[in-house]
């Protein structure tokens, strides 16, 4: 062995020595040694103290006589006394090993200038084989360690050799064994010491780890105890306040847990914790609600206390919540209570013990039972013997069975209906619905009259059915889905139907290709296809058919109630034949001019009424509190009060011109706001206005003020004249409305975009019901402008139209402003 491996090998020695606390010599020659690792040997300390000492006093040996040697001998005698020190330093470093290695260790130890490590000692006691393994399979610490504790030892030894850090480990072999591995940095040398923990050095290295684990929980639960929001403490059998968190020193009112322990605050009046401590004292743990006072406010809370080794353990947890909720889950029930009794129907509640739990008063009526003996909760059973004995219910052969079927209610899943008759003729609608908490809910219900109703009414419908077969009239009616759904005989021999096919409930597209031989003009067919599909417009349509055998037919489409439509045609063919003998042009067209002004008084007349209360229904079902509708059904309902409106001022319109031509209209008289007027107008024709995207202007000079008329009669005419500009006016387009005051009249001027009125129109449009579109978008009855006419001219003054056709029209109406030239007109 050469002199600088055997000084490596002694460094390394005394660096393994220098673990178990002694500080031999050689530790001093090392300027890179740092500090020494704890090792418990089992010899004795003062051996080791002198194997130290020996050791140091034989390195100073040698480095003074080398010293000595090179100042006063030659080379020949300082090698020769070299050797001499070389064998004793052997020997010495022999005995050492022996005496460190007395116990099963190992010992592996880097070099500051290599990577390849020394490792000595008994190897088996990490490799059982290692006789036929070599050392450095001790380096794979995966192979005699679990996977955790082996990363924990590479990354150990990895800070070890990297920059010097220290270590003690507690590991397991995967024998089972428990082993000590200690890593220190001496005299530039990175060692590691693993030795087996037994005896009195495992039992503690045991006990050092529990008591650590025991810390640790203790301080989670200390942790966990003070992030709680309730308050919670412990207490000696004294009642001394040890241990108090947050919540605890937030409820009592102080600054801190400290103040609260070092107060000894307490959190509960004296009577309560009286109560507490005598529970505690008679048994192991005490819970109540109990009222405490926070920030002046009285909370409950839900105390809990525990009796523990040296006192007690307690927590406080808020019940305000629970206490408001069972308050409001308690006032529910009894609304759900009192909402019942006001039900027509019978309601009955039996809780899982098939008691009676509750009954409404209708309950008690329609069975005519004791209050008394509702009062006792009698169970399910006893009720309906009570009922069977006084023939309230059904008669039944084996009324034990039937009884047995109908408790099944208590374990079904889903609600049963029925239907019992009652002996006294009676018919009771019965509705079991078994509860979430366990028990039946029974509904009951007098359906006599609804029974009685549906007779009468299928009686009605077969005869109404008997009458429709008999009738000389052809009538056929068409669901909202345009089949077919009703007809008569007379309807399929008018057209030569099969009335087979009918049966199949043929759609109106159908039967108008099985008619169109008899009769196939197209407008009349799409009339008669928009009557009975469409869902705008629901009111009666008149039909005259001139068929290609030459007969004529009267007929209408009549909308019924339930959006279904009925067709009815009658053959006139002879009456026509004699009124076409009979009449002659003028006389027929003065004729049909005089049916249409009674049919528009009759019919304006007429339909007033029904119109009114189509649209007082409609707003009706539109109402939130009617209950809701599905989106079609409000769609269907936005159609039917837009129509209905539309008619209705329709209606209207005939019905003023009516008044004026009778001379029956008079004026209401009184100041009118000229701008007031124009803003109300245009207020009404907003949304067509958005929805075109057209532009209104309007040109009124400031302080116009006001002349005598009517209001609402102006309003009218200005709503007209604007309404009929916003229809001939093309998208984008602009509408002018100005007003302007003369020295005895006030004229309002409507000027639109349109393509304007041809000079042979010109003359015809304050005419009843013409209606020209010109090209335009205008649709419409045609009356508009006669009323503007009729209600400017009642008031003494006049209307003018200015057209140029391709540039707009501008309709202008002047009123008088003189107050005697108005009551002229008013008279």
């Amino acid at each position: 062995m050469s002199g600088t491996s055997l000084a490596r090998g002694a460094l390394a020695l005394c660096g393994a020595l220098s673990f178990g606390g002694a500080t031999p010599a050689c530790a001093a020659d090392g300027a890179a040694t740092t500090g020494f690792l704890d090792i418990v040997l089992t010899l004795a300390q003062h051996e080791i103290a002198a194997v130290a000492l020996a050791l140091g006093v034989l390195g100073f040996s040698v480095v003074a006589t080398i010293l000595l040697m090179r100042t006063r001998l030659s080379a020949a005698q300082v090698e020769g006394r070299l050797r001499g020190d070389v064998r004793t330093l052997q020997s010495e470093a022999d005995r050492l090993r022996a005496l460190l290695f007395t116990e099963p260790q190992v010992l592996i130890s880097w070099p500051a200038a290599s990577s390849r490590p020394e490792i000595s000692g008994d190897l088996g006691l990490l490799l059982p084989t290692s006789a036929q393994q070599p050392p450095q399979r001790i380096l794979a610490f995966g192979t005699w360690l679990q996977p955790e504790q082996a990363l924990q030892m590479d990354r150990a030894v990895d800070a070890l050799r990297g920059d010097g850090t220290s270590f003690a480990l507690n590991l397991t072999t995967a024998a089972g064994r428990t082993i000590e591995a200690l890593g220190r940095a001496i005299g530039g040398q990175a060692i590691v010491r693993i030795r087996e923990l037994s005896g009195v050095r495992r039992d503690l290295a045991e006990t050092s780890l529990r008591l650590k684990q025991i810390q640790d929980e203790t301080e989670t639960l200390r942790a966990f105890a003070m992030a709680l929001p309730w308050p919670v403490w412990v207490r000696r059998t004294d009642g001394t306040l040890t241990f108090a968190n947050d919540a605890y020193a937030q409820a009592a009112e102080v600054t801190s847990v400290d103040e609260a322990i070092a107060r000894n605050v307490e959190l509960l009046d004296s009577a309560h914790r009286q109560d507490m401590v005598r529970a505690l004292q008679d048994g192991v743990s005490f819970s109540a609600r109990l009222p405490v006072v926070i920030a002046g406010a009285r909370r409950m809370f839900d105390v809990r206390a525990l009796k523990v080794a040296g006192g007690s353990a307690g927590v406080a947890v808020d019940a305000d919540e629970a206490a408001a909720l069972t308050e409001a889950l308690a006032r529910m029930a009894e609304a759900h209570r009192r909402t019942l009794d006001q039900l027509s129907s019978g309601v009955a509640v039996f809780d899982g013990q098939r008691r009676l739990a509750f009954h409404n008063e209708s309950y008690r009526r329609l069975w005519g039972l004791d209050q008394a003996f509702l009062d006792g909760r009698p169970d399910d059973s006893s009720v309906l013997d009570r009922l069977r004995a006084t023939r309230k219910i059904p008669e039944q052969t084996d009324f034990r069975q039937w009884k047995a079927k109908l408790h099944e209610a208590y374990r079904a899943v889903e609600p049963a209906k029925d239907v019992w008759y009652l002996p006294d003729g009676r018919a009771v609608s019965v509705v079991t619905t078994p509860n979430p908490e366990g028990g039946v809910t029974y509904l009951f219900d007098d359906v006599t009259e609804s029974l009685k109703l549906a007779r009468e009414y299928d009686g009605l419908i077969r005869v109404q059915r008997e009458t429709l077969d008999n009738l000389a009239e052809a009538v056929a009616v068409f669901g909202s889905n345009g089949r077919a759904t009703l007809f008569n005989p007379s309807f399929a021999r008018m057209w030569k139907l099969s009335p087979e096919a009918l049966d199949q409930h043929p759609h109106i597209d159908m039967v108008e290709t099985w008619c169109r031989p008899l009769f196939d003009e197209a407008e009349a067919w799409q009339t008669i296809r928009a009557a009975v599909t469409g869902i705008g417009n629901r009111s009666p349509v008149p039909l005259r058919l001139e068929r290609k055998d030459g007969s004529v037919l009267d007929g209408a489409a009549l909308p019924l109630p339930d959006g279904a439509t009925m067709l009815t045609f009658q053959d006139v063919t002879d009456s026509v034949n004699v009124e076409r003998a009979l009449r002659e042009r003028n006389e027929a067209l003065e004729t049909a001019d005089q049916m249409k002004v009674d049919f528009v008084h009759h019919v304006s007349y007429e339909l007033r009424s029904p119109l009114t209360t189509i649209i007082g229904f409609a707003h009706f079902l539109s109402d939130p509190a009617t209950g809701p509708l599905t989106p079609k059904q409000d769609e269907y309902l936005g159609y039917i009060t837009s129509s209905t409106n539309a008619l209705l001022a329709i209606i209207n319109n005939i019905l003023d011109l009516a008044t004026i031509d009778a001379g029956a209209m008079t004026l209401n008289l009184g100041p009118v706001d000229i701008r007031a007027a124009i803003d109300a107008a245009a207020e009404g024709i907003q949304d067509r206005l958005a929805r075109d995207h057209i532009t209104l202007h309007v040109e009124v000079a400031p302080g116009i003020g006001s002349f005598t008329g009517d209001e609402r009669r102006v309003v009218q005419v200005l709503y007209n004249l604007l309404a009929n500009a916003v229809g001939f006016s093309p998208l984008d387009g602009v509408i002018i409305i100005s007003a302007r005051r003369n020295d005895d009249s006030v004229s309002f001027t409507v000027t639109d975009s349109g393509p304007g009125i041809p000079p042979d129109v010109k003359d015809k449009v304050f005419d009843w019901f013409e209606s020209h579109a010109n090209g335009s978008r205008h649709r419409g009855a045609g009356l508009g402008l006669s009323l503007v006419r009729s209600f400017v001219e009642l008031h003494g003054g006049k209307v003018g139209v200015d057209s140029v056709v391709g540039r707009g029209t501008s309709v202008t109406c002047v009123f008088p402003s003189d107050q005697a030239a108005h009551r002229n007109a008013a008279e």
